[in-house]
């Protein structure tokens, strides 16, 4: 039986890695070992975090939520409180987004549910 060499497979294996390791700095970019290791650690970080951004998201839209109904003198949970009770379907995104950049109509649906409850 013949001798088979992998040099083929493994030069274009290692060629995929240094490839997704490209500016990466130092040997994390030039040497295989290192740079697999690197590739795979960021995988695994942009896995994770793909799902942490969800989260942190959410969080923010809530802070902004909660700043602008403190503002017109009513706290964060009675107002989506109330939105549910009256059957107001505007998510916290949508509702953030309107805190932020159009504060009169904001208001004006505090009002509404204030005058509701």
């Amino acid at each position: 039986m013949s001798r088979v060499k992998g040099g083929v497979k493994t030069r274009r294996r290692h060629k995929k890695f240094l490839k997704l390791a490209k500016g990466y700095v130092g040997g994390r970019s030039k040497l295989y070992r290192t740079a697999r290791e690197t590739v795979e650690r960021a995988g695994v970080f942009a896995y994770r975090d793909r799902r942490v951004r969800k989260r942190d998201f959410r969080s923010l839209w809530i802070v902004r939520i909660n700043a602008a109904t403190n503002a017109v003198g009513m706290s964060y949970s009675q107002f989506m409180g109330a939105l549910k009770k009256q059957g107001i379907e505007l998510d916290r995104r949508v509702l953030a987004d309107l805190a932020a950049n159009d504060t009169a109509a904001f208001n004006r649906l505090v009002e509404q549910v204030k005058a509701a409850a």
